[in-house]
């Protein structure tokens, strides 16, 4: 099973910018697409961002879209998540996750989860 490394997390002041990094341990014909996901204190995790290995366009949660960016180095095993104009509400813990599915949105659809990076923005 792959493992997932987070990185990249801290304190930022909103309208900040901050870019996480997940590493993976392997690269598989069983992972297409890499996301990320956040957990707010007392809410559920959430869908923010997805991509795949193989290319074609990345897809976003309407909260994030427009300011954040998701990328990939396929040489490095690493997939990145560019946070622009932070807002205090992005404050969570940020899960890095892989999918066999080139489509997937749900926490469902992924099999391997990182341990989390927190990230949190002041008022």
């Amino acid at each position: 099973q792959v493992q997932l490394v987070e990185s990249g997390g801290g304190l930022v002041q909103a309208g900040g910018s901050l870019r996480l990094s997940c590493v993976a341990s392997i690269r598989t014909f069983s992972i297409d697409a890499m996301g990320w996901f956040r957990q707010a204190p007392g809410k559920e995790r959430e869908f923010v961002a997805r991509i795949t290995w193989s290319g074609g366009r990345p897809y976003y949660a309407d909260s994030v879209k427009g300011r954040f960016t998701i990328s990939r180095d396929n040489a490095k095993n690493t997939v990145y998540l560019q946070m622009n104009s932070l807002k205090p509400e992005d404050t969570a813990v940020y899960y890095c996750a892989a999918s066999p599915f080139s489509w997937a949105r749900e926490r469902s659809d992924f099999r391997s989860w990182g341990q989390g990076t927190q990230v949190t923005v002041s008022s």
